[in-house]
């Protein structure tokens, strides 16, 4: 559990986020406090009603001002309390808002290496799901202690002028309340922690669900996925009895601790008026004030289970928010890039892994030409064409773009001179159109968007489709196919028009036509560009400016396609092995 200490400094990091609000937080505090301070009117005006509103003579005055006081009381109460709610419900959904904001903006940032570290449910749960109690934490708990806190000094204060002694009765329990509430604070933490693990947890069994339908369907894995998600789904439900439990444990506890106080005071306001020292009026007005006094106590006790579980969802977005950017230390900016490439002794390995990725490679990318990057899976390709995007940074030596260190480059102005294109292709659920004037080019005049089109052999199919560039094409495009998904990405690409071009096995998913097609739409995106090709079908790379074989992060081998050939050693023996396979 963690210290008082650190829940404190939670809480002060969490009311941070109250600030921009102080005048709507200051009219609704005035509305709560004057909602609290009229808890005490109505046992006040017991007291008269019944010392001289039943007595044959020298009663009231004006009986009917007690009624009617009543009753304005209650809609006096009824038009704070609307106010009240209403300032703090307003209060709290902006403070979702601004951090579920922080949290998208924190998430956009974030290094490739926190995905590959972390599952895609983790900031999910913690964007969706855990700022909601941080909100609840931030607002509901200050309103609960406020407006009760507030109603139990004003009934106290109206005992304790109607009766010191009995009152001190009342503030016995007061002590026992708070050793219960500690008891049950560190059990309602843990278990609200564990309870938001189990949420991630089930949301990953979710999507893997979503994702792997197929698979699912074809291996006959329906059975397999409901017993796995059973026993996530038991175990949140089981985290939220151990909620549960914790929470209401504690109100019964009060209530005991209540009654017995209740029990005390009436015996002895018995004893009392037995002896002249109370009235009847004084008496019922006491009783009243003490009765309403339970609810409030009741809240401020019950406070408790969702400050805790605020707490833990505040740690949960914190660690989120806690999270490094990309390291992005670059100041200078680019103009008129040419596009020479130069990987200069480059070693990388990721930080799970036994052996580096990449081990002094040296290659050097003139401007405008284009170098493919062939070999078995895992001999660093794809990392090595992760680099010129910064994705990730060399452990030692450097990448160049045009002779400078792409490391004193900001981040932005080197990626707006690469345009990539990946077997997986990413789209978004959103207009064809929006989907190839993407990013900086959003913006960009339809004839721009047509001529992208033109170019990737798009535009005849985004003409059929229903409502042509304004159809919607699902989520990452599933209402296409796979060739018209990847003439799309490579739409996007052309609009860029950046100088470097990065093609991550961009047609080895493709049948044999649509690879015709794509492969069409590539040599028109690679006209004139640097273009680093990562091919698994040698075939499509054969006409490249130069080959260079990775094998276990190394460079064993480079030049054209006939000269590799005729040595007879790696990327033969490559070739001979794709093409005895495909015959």
């Amino acid at each position: 559990m963690k210290s008082d200490t650190t829940s404190r400094q939670i809480y002060a990091r969490l009311l941070r986020y109250l600030r921009p609000y102080k005048l709507a937080i200051a009219l609704s505090l005035l509305a709560t406090a004057i909602l609290a301070a009229t808890e005490p009117m109505f046992p006040a005006m017991l007291k008269p009603v019944l010392d001289k509103g039943f007595v044959p003579e020298g009663g009231m005055e004006h009986p009917i001002l007690i009624p009617l006081g009543i009753v304005g009381i209650f809609i006096l109460r009824g038009i704070f309390n609307f106010l009240s709610s209403y300032g703090f419900s307003w209060i709290s959904n902006r403070v979702i808002a601004d951090i579920r904001a922080e949290m998208y903006a924190k998430m956009v940032r974030l290094p490739l290496g926190y995905f590959q570290a972390n599952s895609s449910n983790i900031p999910l749960t913690k964007i969706a799901y855990d700022v909601n109690g941080v909100a609840s934490a931030a607002t509901s708990v200050v309103v609960t202690v406020l407006k009760d806190g507030l109603a139990v000094i004003g009934l106290f204060a109206w005992l304790i002028w109607l009766n010191w002694k009995l009152t001190l009765i009342c503030v016995a329990l007061i002590p026992a309340i708070a050793v219960v509430m500690r008891a049950f604070s560190g059990r309602l933490r843990k278990a609200s922690r564990n309870a938001q693990i189990s949420i991630s947890n089930m949301v990953q069994v979710l999507q893997e669900t979503a994702n792997c339908n197929r698979v699912i369907k074809v291996f006959g894995g329906e059975t397999q996925e409901s017993a796995r998600f059973f026993t996530i789904n038991d175990e949140v439900r089981r985290q939220n009895m151990r909620q549960a439990v914790a929470a209401a444990a504690t109100t019964p506890i009060v209530h005991v601790l209540a009654s017995v106080a209740v029990a005390v005071v009436i015996y002895v306001a018995i004893m009392q008026s037995a002896s002249g020292d109370s009235t009847v009026g004084s008496f019922v007005s006491f009783i009243t004030a003490m009765l309403m006094l339970l609810s409030p106590l009741r809240h401020l006790a019950d406070v408790n289970a969702p400050l805790q579980r605020g707490l833990a969802a505040a740690e949960s977005v914190f660690q989120l928010l806690d999270e490094a950017d990309e390291t992005d230390q670059g100041q200078a900016v680019l103009t008129n890039v040419r596009g020479d490439l130069e990987f200069r002794d480059v070693c990388f390995r990721y930080p799970s892994a036994e052996r580096p990725v990449l081990q002094n490679v040296s290659l050097a990318v003139p401007a405008g030409k284009t170098v493919a990057l062939v070999g078995q899976s895992g001999g660093g390709k794809s990392t090595l064409a992760a680099l010129v995007a910064r994705f990730y940074n060399p452990d030692t030596g450097a990448v160049l773009l045009d002779g400078h260190d792409l490391q004193a480059l900001t981040m932005h102005d080197l990626r707006r001179h690469i345009a990539y294109v990946s077997q997986d292709v990413l789209l978004f659920n959103d207009t064809v159109a929006a989907n190839i004037a993407y990013g900086d080019m959003t913006g960009a005049p339809m004839e721009a968007i047509e001529a992208a089109a033109r170019a990737a052999n798009a535009l005849d199919f985004i003409r059929a489709l229903p409502d042509g560039f304004d159809t919607v094409i699902g989520e990452n495009g599933n209402r296409l196919s796979g060739g018209q998904r990847q003439r799309l990405a490579i739409a996007r690409a052309i609009l860029k028009n950046a100088p470097i071009l990065v093609l991550d096995e961009a047609t080895s998913a493709l049948d044999n036509e649509s690879e015709r097609v794509v492969q069409e739409a590539l040599e028109r995106l690679m006209a004139g560009r640097t273009t680093l090709v990562i091919a698994h079908r040698l075939s499509t790379v054969e006409n490249a400016d130069l080959i260079v074989v990775l094998a276990n992060g190394k460079i064993v081998e480079s030049g054209h396609h006939a000269e590799l050939l005729g040595r007879n050693a790696a990327y033969a023996q490559l070739y001979r092995l794709q093409f005895s396979e495909a015959a």
